[in-house]
């Protein structure tokens, strides 16, 4: 027995030395392919920037030396930084190594706006003279309003374009919730704050139609306006062949309509791009992608300059429990950090979040008053600041947004379950309690509320609209007023919003950062990030402690996993809320 255990033991510790060895030799591992990831990237002659979007396209996202290794528990994050996709085009307009860009977007996975900045952005490399070249074997909508933008958009001969318009479909939990025997009690303030209608109705309510329509017809009409002027058609004809359905034309029809140049194979198009190139037949044409490219340094502006314009990224659920969301103590340091730091002299607050917390919303609007008493702070919006997202942005000096942006929804709600019948007619399961106090077990879960707790809560409810409506009024320079007028939870897209003094002007994150130096009267600057990304080592680290589950979550439910997360987020949602009544995204 002695023997036995003696053995075992030192089999324990052999296999503890053995695991920390393997650990450091792993930490050792990845630290070498970071290094070897951080070597300077040369751009061939005659190269074509490659724009093929296989990632989810975030506002910025972390540069990850994995994503072409296929290592346990550290798989690629699928995303890629909108920052770097502007800073490449940007960049291809003045590298002689650049000959033009090859446009390949398949089922691009972008908010609308990130997809009005990037096509911007190529109308903008386009004076420069060189070639914009789009080629698929389908488009999506989204795709098709991104590479209209191309000098000539080519389609397999066997391919699909998707055109039909735009629609919206909810889902609704009460006939589901009544059936296992659960109520959810709202209290809410705003006749268009629907996000608690899935839980009080079986449909959408009038107001929420009617918001829904109006912000879809935006969106759809700066869609067909742009797509018809690329495309030298009108928008009558692009909306007469929406409505015939593109998806099921044959391709020569397509291409008949002037939606589509040429139909070639992929051999073909190669081809072409050898003699748009320059490229000897017999030779590959040199392509960069984003990622390789974004490492390239641009051109240097001289001597080094001091001052510098600070972009401070605002992106996710505020407070909610995705990790890669707004953190309302977090945010509000940077925001400090940033008013305090002499060397920037202007901030610009991008902003690309439906809201969450009404507390955590307070918290960074106070940071926010505070920077833009001190020196130049303009919010540029992305896909969607609404909610909490505007409440965050209400005090900024300018405020300015993509035509496709969505925001509004000024309004807050509370939500608090009652499972009395889930737990006593269903399970079998009763609750008793006693208390010191007449309201010790104050929204108690398991019983309905009583009349005392729906009228305590509408009124918290009450006064935090009003906190709302006059933080949006003392930012926007109107009266609480004309903001109820606008609010009561209603969703607007930019065009509409700018007409109600909630938008000042259009344009994206390059364009706030121009209009923050022109405020701020700087000729020479330099653009410094916040917060700063983490290091692809800690988020390694991180994936190893127990990090990694998101990453399995994410590959088994694939494009679900946002489902996933919305649930989760329903789940823990605490406190009163200053929230999009839902996710939007564009298909």
């Amino acid at each position: 027995m002695r023997n036995f255990l003696k053995y075992t033991l030192a089999t324990i510790v052999g296999v503890l030395i053995a695991g920390i060895i393997g650990f450091f030799l792993l930490i050792g591992l990845f630290s070498a392919i970071i290094s070897l990831s951080d070597k300077p990237v040369v751009v061939e002659e005659n190269s074509v920037l490659l724009l093929d979007f296989k990632k989810a396209i975030v506002e910025r996202a972390v540069d990850n030396p994995f994503d072409s290794f296929a290592v346990p528990y550290m798989g690629s994050t699928g995303q890629m930084g909108l920052d770097d996709i502007l800073e490449c085009i940007e960049k291809a307009k003045t590298d002689d190594n650049i000959r033009g860009i090859y446009l390949n977007p398949g089922m691009i996975r972008a908010g609308m706006a990130s997809l009005e900045e990037i096509r911007h952005a190529l109308l903008d490399f386009k004076e420069s003279g060189k070639f914009i070249y789009a080629y698929g074997d389908a488009f999506s909508q989204k795709a098709y309003y991104l590479v209209s933008v191309a000098d000539k958009v080519a389609l397999n001969p066997q391919g699909m374009l998707e055109l039909q318009g735009l629609s919206a479909n909810r889902m609704f939990f009460k006939h589901a919730l009544e059936k296992i025997g659960v109520e959810m009690q709202v209290v809410r303030h705003g006749q268009f704050k629907a996000a608690v209608e899935p839980y009080m109705l079986d449909k959408m309510s009038e107001a929420n139609k009617l918001q829904t329509k109006t912000y879809l017809n935006s969106i759809w009409s700066q869609m067909v306006e742009a797509i018809a002027e690329s495309r030298k058609l009108s928008p009558e004809q692009i909306n007469q062949i929406a409505d015939s359905v593109a998806l099921f034309m044959p391709a020569e029809e397509l291409t008949a309509k002037g939606l589509i140049d040429t139909l070639i194979y992929k051999d073909e198009l190669i081809n072409e791009l050898k003699q748009l190139t320059g490229i000897a037949e017999k030779d590959d044409v040199p392509a960069i992608g984003v990622e390789k490219y974004a490492k390239v340094p641009a051109a240097k502006a001289g001597k080094f300059v001091r001052e510098k314009i600070a972009v401070i990224y605002a992106e996710g659920e505020i407070d909610g429990t995705d990790t890669d969301g707004i953190k309302s103590d977090k945010l509000s340091r940077t925001i400090r950090e940033a008013r305090r730091d002499s060397s920037i002299k202007a901030i610009v607050l991008r902003v690309n979040s439906p809201g969450g917390s009404a507390y955590g919303s307070e918290v960074i609007w106070r940071e926010v008053k505070l920077a833009s008493e001190t020196k130049p702070l303009i919010v540029s919006m992305g896909d969607v600041a609404a909610s909490g997202g505007y409440y965050i942005a209400a005090a900024a000096d300018t405020i300015m947004a993509d035509r496709t942006t969505i925001t509004g929804s000024i309004g807050i709600f509370g939500v608090i379950p009652n499972y009395g019948e889930l737990l006593n007619d269903k399970l079998g399961i009763t609750t008793d309690a006693v208390g010191t106090n007449a309201n010790s077990d104050l929204l108690a879960t398991s019983r309905p509320m009583t009349r005392f707790e729906r009228m305590k809560l509408q009124s918290y409810i009450e006064r935090g609209y009003d906190t709302f409506i006059g933080r949006v009024a003392e930012g926007r320079s109107i009266t609480k007023e004309q903001v109820d007028e606008v609010g009561q939870g209603r969703v607007w897209a930019s065009t509409d919003a700018k007409e109600r003094s909630l938008v000042d002007l259009y344009g994206g994150v390059n364009d706030a950062i121009k209009l923050a130096a022109q405020m701020a009267k700087l000729e020479n600057y330099r653009i410094t990030k916040l917060p700063k990304l983490p290091d692809p080592l800690e988020e390694l680290v991180k994936e190893l402690t127990g990090e990694a589950k998101s990453f399995f979550m994410q590959k088994e439910l694939g494009d679900q996993y946002k489902i996933y997360q919305q649930l989760k987020a329903t789940a823990n949602t605490k406190g009163i809320l200053a929230r999009m009544p839902y996710d939007i995204t564009f298909e």
